[in-house]
């Protein structure tokens, strides 16, 4: 039945007044009506949670939502989560590690992924945000998992996904990726040597259903080049430089310097992936976000700052260039 129609606007809609009003019990209600309605735990994880939270980061990003706004909202998907994977039947397939990338602490779409790919009958062992590839890989060869998912919410993430790549490669456990951090279409995905990228928890089940290959474990392709391990070395120092230049009030000092490290780690994953694009996306997601809460003119001094530490890397200073021309009052300064 589900096959055959979509969740539609309506549903959606009242989530989301739900959501807004952190209405657990009303949204809870509404997800195991559309159960109770023929529609599958893949339809209502995949086309009604997941949809309501990118429009929820969505409100967040254009500052019409606080931050205490999103948790609440978030809260409540988790919990109608928890409801419908209640309904989810014994597994009948193989074993499959769900893991986020460390660093990374929005977890809410890797639990999407895991329930959807259990009701699809796999046995799924979800790791939760923020895994050190250390951990990760002890637990791969502990309990020999058919592969692992890795979820990337943001690029400035890829270093540390390489990390966990590598890691279960070297443990003879194929990595198959998911999430924007990966790229437009999961561009960089194999760049680090995932055997394969996914945009939904569909495409996940979808993935695991295909045979894998010895070329999807062992060692991982080389980066480019290692100029992005220097950048990597002086990253706290990066970061203070940076902060210390801006000098931000008091009251925003952390929340100022926790952006830098974000954007300095963005830097490093772009080197990394030989990918000017990853830097500038992530500086017009920054640009965004911080015009929004008053602090846009803070980016294209940040980027200057950076540049001009990192002059005795040629094409690392080129690509914060390339980026900080695309920034308010970039192109007037950039010569």
């Amino acid at each position: 039945m589900s096959a055959e129609r979509r969740i539609g606007p309506e549903a959606l809609t009242a989530y989301l007044d739900h959501l807004d009003a952190a209405d657990r019990a009303g949204a809870v209600a509404l997800a195991r009506g559309l159960l109770a309605d023929g529609f599958s735990v893949a339809d209502v994880l995949v086309d009604l949670v997941a949809v309501a939270q990118r429009e929820i980061g969505r409100r967040w990003l254009a500052g019409s939502w606080s931050v205490a706004q999103e948790h609440a909202a978030t809260h409540v998907s988790e919990q109608v989560v928890d409801a419908v994977s209640a309904t989810i039947g014994a597994p009948r397939r193989g074993h499959v590690v769900m893991a986020c990338v460390e660093g990374e602490w929005h977890a809410l779409a890797a639990r999407i992924v895991a329930e959807v790919v259990r009701a699809a009958g796999w046995r799924v062992t979800f790791l939760g945000a923020s895994v050190p590839a250390r951990h990760l890989v002890t637990y791969l060869h502990q309990t020999g998992p058919d592969a692992v998912l890795l979820s990337c919410v943001q690029p400035n993430r890829l270093v540390r996904a390489a990390r966990m790549v590598e890691a279960s490669r070297a443990a003879g456990v194929p990595v198959l990726a998911g999430g924007p951090g990966f790229g437009p279409e999961g561009r960089w995905a194999t760049t680090i040597g995932a055997a394969a990228w996914g945009a939904s928890a569909r495409d996940a089940v979808t993935l695991l259903d295909r045979p894998r290959s010895a070329a999807d474990t062992g060692a991982p392709p080389p980066p480019p080049d290692d100029s992005y391990v220097a950048v990597l070395h002086r990253r706290r120092k990066l970061v203070r430089l940076a902060l210390s230049t801006v000098n931000p009030p008091q009251e925003t000092a952390e929340d100022v310097a926790a952006g830098i490290a974000h954007l300095v780690d963005a830097l490093i994953a772009a080197v990394r992936v030989d990918d000017d694009r990853l830097l500038r996306d992530f500086v017009g997601w920054q640009e965004e976000a911080l015009t929004s809460r008053g602090g846009g003119a803070l980016l294209d001094e940040v980027l200057d700052t950076l540049e001009r530490a990192l002059t005795e890397h040629p094409r690392v200073a080129a690509r914060l260039r390339a980026a900080r021309e695309g920034t308010p009052g970039g192109s007037a300064r950039a010569g």
